[in-house]
């Protein structure tokens, strides 16, 4: 029961943020962590999609699931 009110709460303050700038860092296993900005473009019932420019100045979509953020897979932070 703890985790879907966790879940929850992380879904609705990303709802809260869409269209807003967020710094992302995802970790991709084996010391690599990746840092990238971007915007909340949308949001599902299961995961949510951001804009990400990366340093070539090229914009790709990303998405990314709750439970992400939960695991602390991905730490997202809200500017």
């Amino acid at each position: 029961m703890k985790h879907t009110d966790c879940l929850d709460n992380i879904k609705t303050e990303v709802q809260e943020n869409i269209g807003k700038k967020v710094i992302l860092r995802s970790d991709k296993g084996r010391r690599r962590i990746v840092t990238n900005e971007g915007v909340i473009v949308d949001a599902y019932p299961n995961i949510f999609i951001v804009r990400v420019n990366n340093k070539f100045d090229v914009e790709r979509t990303v998405s990314y699931s709750y439970s992400d953020i939960l695991t602390s897979t991905v730490e997202v932070k809200f500017c």
